[in-house]
Parts: structure tokens; C-alpha cells; sequence
């Protein structure tokens, strides 16, 4: 699978079934994100990989209302950083950018093993980053959800199992560049 393969067949499907997930699995999802870009190679993103069952349990028990989906998961990947780990320039905060680009690297990789990764917000970071060990002065910035993608929709909500069966509508295009100067046509909010 090229690139572009992999851009394409990358879906937040929430529909899963179990996988096995090995530790070769692990470090590729690792590897793939250690090889991204960061300001000056401070490479500040840091993941816990909760595959145990006493594990994913714990991170269950933080999961927000609405993603009991997530319950049908192999793997969860805790997100996080910390400030000081990264560029601070002018008040730009690298340290997110840095660990998105680390992310979107996982993603691709995760699908072209074949592996729904879903990326959460709906969590509560405090519990989660003490059922995982995670030091108070980290910023945890989101749960990757992975598993095999299921056709058995039961575990989901009426719009969730609809929302399977198609991509989720895209901005078009000319709302998210231009070139030479900004264009009005930018000013959008996403779609819902």
C-alpha cells in the first residue's frame, strides 16, 4: 500500500471486532511515529500502549458517555505531551503540532497493517493519565482506539452504525486553502 493508499483507506470506524495485537505491532506503530518531523528533533510525543485486559479496563473506566464502543477495542494508545519538551516560540506551542504530525504518521501505518485506529476527545484526561501511570505535568491529548473493523454494529448508537457505512462528508476543498492570499471561503466551520 502506498501513501496515498493508506490516506485513503483510513477510517475512524467505530464498529470493531478483536485483533491481535503483538509487540512487533507495537513498535511499528512506534517506529512510524518516532520518524516524524519536530522543532529542532525535540520529538516530544510520548504514548502508553494499554493492551492488557486489566489495562484497556482501567482506560474503560475513564471513557466518556457515548463511546462504550470503544469496549471492543485490542489496543489503546494514550496521546501526550509536555511543554517543556518541545519549541516555545513567540506562544507557539510546537509540542502539539509535533505530536499531531506523530499521530497522523501511526494512523497511516495502522492502516496499511490493516487496523482501525480511531482517534478519541471523549475521555476524562485525569483518570485516564492516573490508570495509566501518566505524570500530572503531562497534557494528554487523546485515546487511538484499535481494532479490527467488524460488520456487527450492536455495540453502537442508531447514528454511529449509520454513520459506518458511508466517509463522513469532507469541507470542500476551497474552504480549506487558497493560494497567495486568504480567501473568505476559508471562513467555515466544520461540518457536523
Amino acid at each position: 500500500m502506498n501513501v496515498k493508499d493508506a490516506i485513503e483507506a483510513r477510517r475512524a470506524y467505530r464498529a470493531l471486532e478483536p485483533v491481535e495485537i503483538t509487540d512487533d505491532t507495537i513498535r511499528e506503530l512506534a517506529h512510524s511515529a518516532s520518524l516524524m518531523c519536530s522543532c529542532y528533533n525535540n520529538q516530544p510525543w510520548r504514548f502508553v500502549f494499554a493492551r492488557s485486559k486489566d489495562a484497556l479496563a482501567r482506560v474503560w473506566e475513564g471513557i466518556s458517555k457515548g463511546n462504550e464502543w470503544t469496549h471492543r477495542s485490542s489496543l489503546i494508545i494514550a496521546v501526550f505531551a509536555k511543554r517543556e519538551h518541545d519549541c516555545l516560540i513567540k506562544g507557539r506551542e510546537y509540542y502539539l503540532f509535533d505530536l499531531g504530525l506523530a499521530v497522523g504518521s501511526m494512523l497511516l501505518r495502522a492502516a496499511e497493517l490493516g487496523l482501525v485506529a480511531h482517534p478519541i476527545a471523549g475521555f476524562d484526561p485525569e483518570m485516564v493519565k492516573s490508570s495509566l501511570g501518566i505524570p500530572d505535568e503531562n497534557m494528554l491529548i487523546a485515546l487511538i482506539i484499535v481494532g479490527k473493523r467488524s460488520d456487527d454494529l450492536s455495540a453502537l448508537t442508531s447514528w454511529q452504525a449509520d454513520a459506518e457505512a458511508r466517509r463522513p462528508e469532507r469541507l470542500p476543498l476551497e474552504s480549506i486553502y487558497s493560494i497567495d492570499t486568504y480567501d473568505e471561503r476559508m471562513n467555515v466551520k466544520a461540518i457536523k
